[in-house]
């Protein structure tokens, strides 16, 4: 039963691909396991090296260098950021300031982005960035709840950089819209007036506090005075 299933699996992908003609009754006879595996790994790699080359000719920081490395060095920009991404995963798994490393990529890039974002007329750009902050001033909270026992984890920084990545790839379906839209704002809308709320009274809060500090310092400022 189990390979049966793996074989529908594989004849499905197989016709949604068109590696397969849909006319076939059973498409299972005209390939054998040893056949349809391969093809599907094939088929597989090729789509996300497709959309890789894609994200990599998107015009921005990234795009320049590699424009610049390719047109130097003579190897394909694709060949340059895989070998640049096995040294970076390298690192990040057995290197010393791992963390420096992962937060440095989490942040220097879509920092320098936000900014031309600001200096844009587009707006789009500008949610886009700060759908990105959001999440990552989330991940970051739950990173310090969680990080004693992901520290253990030997390839806790690599997976966390991978999903930085993930988070401000220049695709539709980033990581940064996909958790916005499925964790953060349904709850948001769930509970945005008790949330405006809390905030309001924490701001007014705040400032009495400010007020009243404002006060007692400019007290003992006249006293001080008063006693020279």
């Amino acid at each position: 039963m189990q390979h049966k299933t793996h074989d529908k699996f594989a004849c499905h992908y197989l016709l949604a691909n068109n590696s397969l003609s849909s006319k076939c009754n059973k498409p299972l006879l005209c390939l054998s396991r040893h056949t349809y595996i391969p093809t599907i790994m094939t088929q597989f790699l090729e789509q996300y090296r497709a959309g890789l080359e894609k994200a990599l000719n998107e015009p921005g920081l990234i795009n320049d260098l590699l424009a610049k490395a390719e047109q130097r060095s003579g190897v394909k920009r694709i060949y340059i950021a895989l070998g640049m991404i096995g040294v970076i995963s390298i690192y990040l798994t057995f290197g010393y300031g791992a963390q420096l490393l992962c937060n440095s990529i989490g942040f220097v890039y879509p920092a320098y982005a936000s900014v031309k974002a600001i200096e844009s007329d587009k707006k789009e750009d500008d949610t886009k960035w700060l759908t990105y902050w959001t999440v990552f001033a989330f991940l970051s909270i739950i990173e310090f709840f969680s990080d004693i026992l992901l520290s253990w984890f030997p390839l806790y920084w690599l997976a966390k950089c991978i999903l930085l990545v993930w988070c401000f790839a220049p695709i539709s379906w980033n990581g940064s819209a996909v958790i916005y839209n499925r964790l953060i704002r349904p709850r948001y809308l769930k509970y945005n007036t008790k949330l405006d709320k809390v905030v309001g009274e924490a701001a007014n809060n705040a400032a009495k506090l400010f007020s009243q500090g404002l006060d007692i310092t400019q007290n003992l400022v006249k006293n001080a005075n008063k006693d020279d």
